[in-house]
């Protein structure tokens, strides 16, 4: 596979199985261009033989300079992540990072954003300030990473917020928000990256953060519950319609993980009408374990590598009957 392609009144173009190696690429390329210029100034340039390039290539020397080591998981794949300034979304980040992903990711929070920038602290990360209830503003940051990287292999589609309000009361306005920010986010995102995928023809996988309460939900909840169940029936669509593509479509449901979804407030009071401390709050579950962030992020890096399962929705919640799907 070329490493270079040279296309006439556009430029130099380069390929690597990483970003780095891209630009690595890239810088020998421009210096070799000059040595090119310089040898055809004095005299003619000739290319060292396949032969030649063997040894050099596999000069043992070479070889240990260049520290070959296990590609990770997910080396070289792109993953756009939404709502990456903190909680789920950062924990995502971290965990994808990690296993060698090129992170693009999203927030309106720019400070919170660079601060996950800051913790990666990869040279593959990028950051695009965003509301994704924004249509102008979704479409400009998959144009930005189209610039940064090319394309995009998944999407963690996970940002929201979580209103409340009974059902039979609350003003049309605050719903209409909601599903905004709940369900038509979800999908804004996931149809751009579906046109990104379908164009690539290399597949893709993209994953959503539901939630418990859209099996399960609690009074008042009923703002956040709804457009969450919309975002399990959406994951299913998407699995139905595009699997044909090699395009998977799966989902999270959790429950109660200590983000900025709940503040302290709301965790009390929802814990008191229970009967319990809000530590016990994140403890009441079947197994009497808190489920974190991090638990969840592991979750969606388990749906990102079974490339068989599509459709599905997983749930992290340390054991919730009512809330298991049927």
């Amino acid at each position: 596979m070329p490493r270079v392609v040279l296309l006439a009144g556009v430029g130099l173009l380069t390929v690597g199985k990483t970003v780095k190696e891209a630009r690595i690429a890239a810088d020998i390329y421009q210096h070799t261009v000059g040595i090119i210029q310089d040898a055809f100034r004095i005299g003619r340039y000739a290319p060292l033989s396949a032969r030649d390039l063997f040894d050099m290539e596999y000069w043992s020397l070479e070889q240990a300079k260049l520290g070959k080591k296990k590609p990770g998981k997910l080396e070289g794949k792109v993953v756009l992540v939404s709502g990456a300034a903190s909680g789920i979304g950062r924990a995502c980040a971290r965990l994808f990072g990690a296993h060698g992903a090129h992170l693009f990711l999203i927030d309106r929070d720019e400070e919170g954003l660079e601060e996950t920038r800051r913790e990666i602290g990869a040279s593959t990360v990028e950051v695009f300030a965003a509301d994704v209830t924004d249509a102008g503003a979704v479409a400009r940051a998959y144009a930005a990473l189209v610039v940064a990287y090319g394309g995009i292999d998944m999407l963690i589609s996970n940002a929201g917020n979580a209103p409340q309000g009974a059902i039979g009361t609350v003003p049309e306005a605050e719903l209409r928000a909601s599903f905004e920010l709940n369900f038509f986010a979800h999908q804004r995102l996931a149809q751009a990256a579906v046109e990104l995928l379908l164009r690539q023809k290399t597949g893709g996988c993209l994953l959503f953060n539901a939630s418990k309460a859209a099996f399960n939900p609690g009074p008042g909840f009923g703002p956040y519950a709804i457009p969450k169940a919309a975002v399990v029936a959406l994951t299913k669509q998407y699995a139905l319609d595009y699997g044909a593509c090699g395009i998977r479509a799966n989902a999270i449901n959790a429950d109660r993980v200590r983000t900025g979804l709940f503040p302290d407030e709301v965790v009390a009071k929802r814990a008191a009408a229970r009967g319990l401390t809000p530590e016990a709050y994140f403890k009441s579950n079947l197994l009497g374990r808190e489920v974190t962030a991090e638990d969840v992020a592991q979750g969606f890096l388990d749906l990102a590598l079974a490339e068989k399962t599509t459709g599905s929705v997983l749930t992290i919640d340390g054991g919730n009957i009512a809330a298991s799907p049927r």
